[in-house]
């Protein structure tokens, strides 16, 4: 193996970037003029139909099956692997260029709100739903929320990354993260052995931000053949919990929003109506 001794001070070789080298950038800001579109309803998603996307499409389906008409929205497709995420009217509602990023226009004075666990607080509050009131209850829920956005990125960009996208396989990277991902695959397992869901006996945000990711990899959607890999078969209370959440209806609704890869019956690219699932899905599009 090549040792690599780093320099004093570092400086960006792009063609070190791998898979995503025409989209990733040691500069944050705007690379081009681009406006967003604004549709009907109050509530404007950005956003693509990855775990950190799917979050919000599964909140807001699950708010519109409980009969909350306000949480209709527009879902507008942002292709990272385009750069649209860098357009100048997506930095201005995410200064930070990562998908999902939602306006929501009800307010006084518009209210934009960026990083997919705010994102949830912010609807869970607004409309009452999925978060408990009670102290303990609520800061339980949240702990798991707050739990998820502190260790997935072990999991996407470490895990995900070396054993995956990365140009060449480095055993100890791997290694590395294959081990972090399993502690913490056993650590939402023992919470399953006692508890039905995340945050207690209920379904709450805790559940929609941590299904997209590990619920994904238990059902080995994730980084090709990593579910062998990494025998998450042995987390049966995982298991349970992600048939649970996968069997709902306003999830299989959300994971299809804004999605751009896969079955093209499972892709529905941009959600405007409740009737778009019917009617727009990739594959009734290439029909027509």
């Amino acid at each position: 193996m090549n040792q690599y001794t780093p320099p004093k001070v570092w400086t960006w070789n792009k063609a070190n970037g791998g898979t995503f080298a025409s989209i990733n950038r040691p500069v944050a800001g705007p690379t081009h003029d681009k406006e967003l579109p604004v549709g009907k309803h109050p509530l404007q998603l950005y956003s693509l139909g990855t775990p950190n996307g799917v979050k919000v499409t599964i909140m807001l389906e699950e708010l519109l099956a409980r009969g909350h008409i306000g949480a209709e929205y527009d879902a507008w497709l942002i292709r990272i692997n385009d750069g649209d995420q860098f357009g100048s009217g997506f930095v201005g509602v995410n200064p930070n260029s990562k998908i999902p990023a939602l306006m929501d226009y009800s307010e006084p004075k518009p209210v934009r709100i960026f990083e997919s666990g705010s994102i949830l607080v912010y609807l869970a509050e607004k409309f009452g739903e999925f978060l408990p009131t009670e102290r303990a209850a609520r800061t339980e829920a949240l702990s798991w929320l707050f739990w998820q956005m502190g260790s997935a990125p072990y999991l996407g960009g470490g895990f995900g990354h070396f054993y995956a996208y990365a140009p060449e396989k480095i055993e100890y990277a791997i290694d590395r993260f294959a081990m972090e991902t399993k502690r913490q695959m056993d650590v939402l397992d023992r919470r399953l052995a006692e508890s039905e869901y995340l945050g207690g006996p209920d379904y709450t945000i805790a559940d929609m931000a941590v299904w997209p990711w590990y619920g994904g990899l238990a059902k080995g959607r994730m980084y090709n053949d990593s579910g062998e890999f990494l025998a998450v078969q042995e987390y049966k209370h995982l298991q349970r919990w992600a048939d649970a959440i996968d069997a709902r209806p306003p999830v299989k609704r959300g994971r299809m929003v804004n999605r751009a890869f896969g079955d093209p019956a499972m892709q529905l690219h941009e959600r405007h109506d409740a009737s778009d699932f019917e009617t727009k899905t990739q594959d009734k599009l290439a029909a027509e």
